[in-house]
Order: structure tokens, then C-alpha cells, then sequence
């Protein structure tokens, strides 16, 4: 058995005649106890030994048995604390980063046109014509007779990869992250933004034509003042009917409109605010709105914020049974085969869009607020 003590403490204390006391003390602090009393007299005795040795210069290492130092030398490296990393902690939900709303097909609508092979759409458009002359019984002059024409549309068809590997997926289900999930979802809000771009703002080079940008559409008003700035309610409605009676005078009667016709009212976020904004009758431009136009509905687009201000469209969303516009598209998220490598995997995943048909874009006012 080894004990640690401070020598210079226990010498002073042998040379005092403390031995027994040491030894009592040892017995009911340390609960070191010698079962008679010759043994306590050899301990005594060994004491007596060490601490001649001691001061006759002989090491510990010399006789052994006893430390002669109550701190030893460390051998490890000095520390304070346990590895940072163990008090680390992470939280396992899943905070998802935003990305701005697709809204186009929600404005304009959308439908499924051709598929994965198609490589231009062509719409029939169809214009009654003829005379009539006066009746007599043996006249065969007038004619009735139709035009045709088919505008054209090409299509676009793009796609996006998906890689994982063996150890990839396992380091990060460490943190509880289910790899091939989350980059099959990324493939999908990547393929869907692009579509929703396409239908805003069609294909550059191409003949695919957005509904903010479609070479149809007519030009767009001017506010009467910013709307922004405008803080009577009543010149914002009026702005609003403004627009609403440009597009009857583009009809220029060739269909019937009312006020009572379905129709949306399509700006950006940072505008519709101020259809909120209301007089000292708490009357706001939003109850004005649909007071006058009970079929109307509102949608917003961060789209509408454009590089040459606010604006806002009107479209009457279709006359006998043949919509305005619409969002035109060929495939839907394409799921193509999983190829399986060494050690990994890939997929390919592809859509096609024709952008946004307009059919009618006499029916679509528009306006720049500010």
C-alpha cells in the first residue's frame, strides 16, 4: 500500500513524538486502523525509519512503501473541461427556407396541352363571314363562309438531376436528415419555379409568350396619383373602374360585358395594401370593389412588381364558355428511371410549358400604380 502525505509536515510531526497521534488520526480520517498494538509500534517505528532516511538524503524510490509527496506530477496533459462538442445539441425539426409563391396558374388558370413530344401547339381559330342581298325567288347572290386561322406556340421541355450516394446519406442521417426526400423535393420547387416563371414571362428566343409580357396585351394605364401616397380610398376605386372600363372599350361591343361578370383583380403584395385603405366612413376600396363588382376576386403575384413600377391587372376571366387565357403546360414533373451506380444513385426529372396562352387579350386591362 502507497499513502500521500506532505513529508515536511509528517517529519516535524515524528519529531515532535506525534507518532501515535498520526496514527489515531489516520484511524478516524482515513479509516486506516492496525488491529493490536505491536502493530502500531512497527508502524511507529517504520515512521521513525523513514524519516531518518529523509534526512539522511535516501529516496522514496530507495526504501519504497511511502509517497513523499502529497501532489504528485501529473502525466497527462492538464485539462479544465470535457470536449466541447459534447455540449452541443441539435434541434431535429426541419426549418424550411421560404421561396415566394406560385401564383400564375392560380390567376390565369392552367391546362395540360399536348405531352413530352410535342414540339409546337397550334390553337383553330374560327371567323364567320358573308353578305346577304335582297330575296327573289330565282336570286342566288350572298354567302355565308368561315375563316380559319391557327396560331402557333412552340413548346419548351427542361429538367434537373438528382444524385445521392451511400455515405452521403448515412452521414446525414446523423442529423436526422432523410437525404434522397429532401433533393427529390428540391427537384420539384425547382422545376415548379421555372414553370411559374415561364407562365409570368414566357421563354426568351422562343415563341412562348407570358402573361405579363405577351405582345397582344394592350398597354397599361397610368394611376391618377401613386397609389401609395393616395390616401382617399375613392380615387383608388376609381382607378380600379378606370381599368374596368378600358377593357369594354377594347370589346368595342364585340362581346357583352357587365359588372356582374366573373373577373380577377391580379397585383403584387406590397399593392394590395392599399386596397385596404378607407375613408372616415370606414368604407375601404376593398368594400367599394365588391360592392360594384360582386363576382370579382383578388390574387396576388410578387411578379407584378416590375422594373417599371406597380401593376395591376383586370381579366375577365371568360366569355361564352371559352376562357382568356391560360397557363399552358405538356408534362408535369416526369419522374424518368433511377440509374444505381458502384455506390450511389441519379435521377432525371423533366416538365415542358408552352407559357400563357391569351386567347382574348382585349379582355385584360392593365395599369401601372406607381
Amino acid at each position: 500500500m502507497r499513502l500521500a502525505f506532505d513529508s515536511k509536515a509528517f517529519h516535524a510531526a515524528l519529531r515532535a513524538g506525534h507518532g501515535a497521534a498520526v496514527l489515531a488520526r489516520a484511524s478516524a480520517s482515513k479509516g486506516i486502523h492496525f488491529h493490536n498494538r505491536d502493530m502500531a509500534e512497527i508502524a511507529i517505528d517504520q515512521m521513525k525509519v523513514i524519516a531518518r532516511d529523509a534526512a539522511l538524503g535516501i529516496t522514496a524510490d530507495q526504501f519504497g512503501g511511502i509517497a513523499l509527496d502529497a501532489q504528485p506530477e501529473l502525466v497527462t496533459v492538464a485539462n479544465a473541461g470535457i470536449p466541447a462538442f459534447l455540449t452541443n445539441w441539435v434541434d431535429p425539426k426541419i426549418i424550411e427556407v421560404l421561396v415566394s409563391p406560385m401564383k400564375a396558374a392560380s390567376i390565369y388558370g392552367e391546362q395540360k396541352k399536348g405531352d413530352w413530344t410535342t414540339e409546337d401547339i397550334y390553337f383553330e381559330v374560327v371567323e364567320s363571314q358573308g353578305e346577304v342581298t335582297s330575296y327573289g325567288d330565282f336570286n342566288s347572290n350572298g354567302n355565308a363562309d368561315y375563316n380559319a386561322n391557327f396560331p402557333q406556340r412552340q413548346c419548351y421541355h427542361y429538367q434537373t438531376m438528382t444524385q445521392w450516394g451511400e455515405r452521403e446519406l448515412a452521414k446525414a442521417a446523423l442529423a436526422k436528415i432523410d437525404a434522397a426526400s429532401r433533393k427529390n423535393l428540391a427537384s420539384v420547387l425547382v422545376l415548379n419555379k421555372f414553370q411559374n416563371a415561364s407562365y409570368f414571362f414566357g421563354i426568351q428566343g422562343l415563341k412562348i409568350f407570358g402573361g405579363l409580357n405577351d405582345p397582344t396585351l394592350y398597354a397599361p394605364l397610368t394611376a391618377t396619383v401613386a397609389w401609395g401616397t393616395e390616401t382617399d380610398p375613392v380615387v383608388i376605386y376609381d382607378d380600379i373602374r378606370r381599368i374596368y372600363q378600358q377593357v369594354v372599350s377594347q370589346a368595342n361591343g364585340t362581346v357583352e360585358l357587365s359588372m356582374e361578370s366573373p373577373m380577377v383583380l391580379a397585383m403584387s403584395p406590397t399593392n394590395q395594401v392599399n386596397l385596404k385603405k378607407a375613408n372616415q366612413f370606414n368604407e375601404s376600396v376593398l368594400s367599394l370593389l365588391k360592392t360594384n363588382f360582386p363576382n370579382i376576386r383578388f390574387e396576388t403575384a410578387v411578379e407584378y412588381s416590375t422594373t417599371s413600377g406597380e401593376l395591376v391587372q383586370l381579366i375577365i376571366e371568360g366569355v361564352e364558355g371559352q376562357e382568356t387565357a391560360t397557363c399552358s403546360f405538356t408534362e408535369k414533373l416526369r419522374a424518368h428511371a433511377v440509374v444505381q451506380d458502384t455506390s450511389s444513385w441519379k435521377q432525371k426529372k423533366s416538365q415542358g410549358t408552352s407559357g400563357t396562352v391569351i386567347f382574348r387579350s382585349f379582355l385584360i386591362g392593365q395599369m401601372i400604380t406607381s
